[in-house]
């Protein structure tokens, strides 16, 4: 069974900066593409960047130019560094393999998320 772990989130002011972090265990992570997805009170849960197993990115235009993902195969891992942070970024942020239905949709068992609290 697969297992997420995320990390890194945290209270930060606006235009400050964190790095997210997901350690994926029980899957051929290499293999996957990976997806950092958040939800804000209220809302749906949405996909904000994804990344291929050969490295290809791509954003939400919401965080396009200010929030970079990128994957460490050998410590099955994936990150999520936000720069210029902004209240609407704050939301807990999970990771997750993208597929389904929809583009927000996603194919593993949600772990439990890390909040980003951006203040003003």
């Amino acid at each position: 069974q697969v297992q997420l772990v995320e990390s890194g989130g945290g209270l930060v002011q606006a235009g400050g900066s964190l790095r997210l972090s997901c350690v994926v265990s029980g899957s051929i992570f290499r293999f996957n593409a990976m997806g950092w997805y958040r939800q804000a009170a209220g809302k749906q849960r949405e996909l904000v960047a994804d990344i291929t197993s050969g490295g290809t990115s791509t954003y939400a235009d919401s965080v396009k130019g200010r929030f970079t993902i990128s994957r460490d195969n050998g410590k099955n891992t994936v990150y999520l560094t936000m720069n210029s942070l902004k209240p609407e970024d704050t939301a807990v942020y999970y990771c997750n393999r993208p597929g389904g239905a929809s583009p927000d949709n996603a194919l593993y068992a949600w772990g439990q998320g890390t909040l980003v609290t951006v203040s003003s």
